[in-house]
């Protein structure tokens, strides 16, 4: 009695188990920032799209896949040509994730990898057709506008693939050896005409100080002629006295002169 009795113990557990083992193979989880979408071997993809938390499906018949409904990055490099025919460098990082209710589709045309088969082809597609219709120049001073004109029309044109581009930047610009030398070439022959004409200006300052100069010095000649005819020898006579006070001053101020030798003459013992 005892064994058949632990014997349907054991067979109680052993059921339990696979009706568990059952259960949690019918079971899947959709993780925060995620979707899922079903594939049925019998009717295809659904188009329901499953949230996030644990979920039924049937093992075997349907076939959950996730998808990551966050925002990634993505760089990706292109070389193209400008307006006047300069081979161009450019570089674009791209923000994207899918439209959550684009799923079903997205999986039954383009699959789990479809970033792989869709940026690559439509970014290199924009940037060629916007860098061709500025010149080498413009791509330099009106930036922003060539990253505004490719981002309105790569977000448009990934849209309709049911990917979203949260954000679109510009993060490398190179121009070929060419250019890059004819740019150095123009700078240099800038910075060349810039001395030159600042060569030019500081003689003609020059010049005109010189001039200034010279009719300062002639009207001073003028003037000191005027006081000489209006006082006589009496300028003269202050001129003497003031060279005298400054002559005194200086010996005065040098510690190696302590006495004037007898006989010595100064500026105030000249003949009148």
């Amino acid at each position: 009695m005892a064994t058949q009795f632990f014997n349907k113990i054991g067979q109680v557990g052993l059921g339990v188990a696979v009706v568990g083992s059952v259960v949690n193979s019918a079971l899947f989880n959709v993780e925060g920032g995620h979707r899922a979408v079903i594939f049925d071997r019998f009717v295809g993809v659904k188009n329901k799209v499953i949230g996030e938390g644990t979920h039924f499906f049937i093992p075997w018949v349907q076939k959950p896949i996730t998808y990551d409904i966050r925002s990634r990055p993505r760089n990706v490099p292109v070389i193209t040509g400008s307006k006047d025919l300069q081979n161009v460098n450019i570089t674009l990082r791209i923000l994207f994730r899918p439209m959550p209710g684009q799923l079903p589709n997205l999986y039954s045309t383009l699959g789990v990898d479809y970033e792989e088969r869709v940026l690559p082809s439509i970014t290199s597609e924009v940037l060629k057709a916007t860098v061709a219709q500025f010149d080498a120049g413009e791509l330099i001073t009106q930036r922003e506008l060539v990253s505004q004109k490719v981002s309105d029309d790569l977000t448009e044109r990934a849209s309709q693939f049911g990917i979203i581009l949260d954000d679109i930047s510009i993060t490398h610009l190179t121009f070929g050896r060419e250019f890059t030398e004819a740019v150095e070439l123009k700078q240099v022959a800038q910075q060349d005409a810039e001395r030159a004409r600042f060569v030019v200006e500081k003689a003609e300052q020059q010049k005109k100080a010189a001039v200034i100069s010279a009719q300062g010095d002639s009207e001073a000649a003028a003037l000191l002629a005027k006081a000489f005819g209006d006082a006589g020898e009496g300028l003269v006579e202050l001129r003497r006295i003031e060279a005298a006070e400054d002559i005194a001053y200086q010996l005065a101020k040098n510690r190696n002169v302590t006495f004037l030798p007898s006989g010595q003459k100064t500026l105030l013992s000249l003949p009148q």
